[in-house]
């Protein structure tokens, strides 16, 4: 299959490393201009230096944000202000038993795993809905629909991100922009 992206943006969150970079690949050998960004510089420099020599004519940008937090959600729209392709992808899982996490723990996770790219569509789908077009995908996991007890707040956040983009998606329905979940598993 030939997808042609040539002249559209796209935003990879957490793809210095992993699903996300595999995405931004993708996505710029399909010839979208792509932003890595990243909680580091030293991460999004070796990310964009990798990229850069896998695939020299390709348009690659870092943008150094947590995405975690408001303020590293809000750093990264300032420096990106819009978007054609958005694929909320940062998210994080460890092994933790349900009565030892913490309330911090879960909330930490809330952040990163849902509220990330809760903060990220509410900033890019406008813009997207207005030109009439827009991609928007949310990296959910199997854990979403298969709760893992060694991991139950990880699948907790993974189906937050299915209500999100589900809602989202009849939100925006028939605008040309389209809001989808993919449920990736380990390998």
């Amino acid at each position: 299959m030939k997808i042609e992206l040539k002249g559209r943006k796209a935003i990879v969150t957490g793809s210095t490393a992993g699903i996300g970079r595999a995405i931004a690949e993708g996505l710029a050998r399909a010839g979208a201009s792509v932003v890595i960004p990243g909680r580091g510089e030293q991460r999004v420099a070796a990310a964009l230096q990798e990229l850069r020599a896998l695939l020299p004519d390709a348009d690659f940008a870092g943008v150094v944000a947590d995405v975690s937090t408001p303020e590293g959600s809000s750093a990264l729209a300032a420096q990106v202000s819009d978007a054609d392709i958005l694929v909320n992808n940062a998210g994080t899982a460890y092994l933790n038993g349900f009565f030892e996490q913490k309330d911090s723990e879960w909330l930490d996770l809330f952040q990163l795993n849902v509220m990330s790219g809760v903060r990220a569509a509410r900033h890019y789908v406008p813009g997207m809905v207005k030109r009439g077009w827009g991609r928007v995908v949310f990296i959910s996991s199997e854990s979403a629909v298969a709760i893992p007890k060694e991991m139950i707040h990880y699948g907790m956040t993974k189906t937050a991100q299915l209500a999100v983009a589900l809602g989202m998606s009849e939100l925006v329905c028939g605008t040309g922009s389209t809001l989808n979940a993919v449920l990736p598993g380990p390998s």
